[in-house]
């Protein structure tokens, strides 16, 4: 018997019926990952009870199924609430960052996205305080207006204005 002197690669002779198997028979018969569907992530999709334990094990309980909802309405208040007492206390850092000012009656303070609220007692300071502020609770107004001080509500203004157009 002759010899062959042009072998062909092992490449084309392992096509297997063009289904690109390299003659291993089924596709996943090559994966090297025994029952579990493919290497990695593969088989996780829709109907993936099949690797469900490994994920639970790996990405924990929440990894499949919905994840909640969050209604696009409603939106979190980022306003920063702040005391009436921190605002006597830090007076000197508020005119250093341009948010207060010292006038002939007293200090301007002008905290526009913050919300007053109250200690149980307020510290009593001799210089009358003229604050604006988006939002304050009733007992702080009322406390500080028997104290002599003034507080100016912004959000209050801007609704009415648009109440009357």
């Amino acid at each position: 018997m002759p010899r062959r002197t042009h072998k062909r690669k092992k490449v084309t002779r392992q096509h297997g019926r063009k289904m690109g198997t390299h003659g291993t028979g089924a596709r996943k018969n090559k994966r090297h990952s025994g029952h579990h569907g493919g290497k990695g992530m593969a088989g996780t999709g829709k109907r993936a009870d099949h690797k469900k334990t490994l994920i639970n094990k790996l990405y924990g309980h929440g990894y499949f199924g919905k994840q909640g909802i969050t209604s696009k309405k409603t939106q979190k208040d980022k306003s920063k609430k702040i005391n009436f007492n921190s605002i006597v206390n830090n007076l000197g850092s508020l005119i250093k960052q341009g948010k207060a000012k010292k006038t002939t009656k007293g200090y301007d303070i002008n905290l526009e996205k913050d919300i007053l609220l109250g200690n149980k007692q307020i510290i009593k300071i001799k210089e009358k305080l003229t604050i604006k502020i988006k939002n304050a609770s009733k007992k702080v107004i009322e406390e500080l207006k028997k104290e002599g001080h003034e507080v100016q509500l912004i959000s209050n203004s801007v609704k009415n204005s648009k109440k009357e157009e």
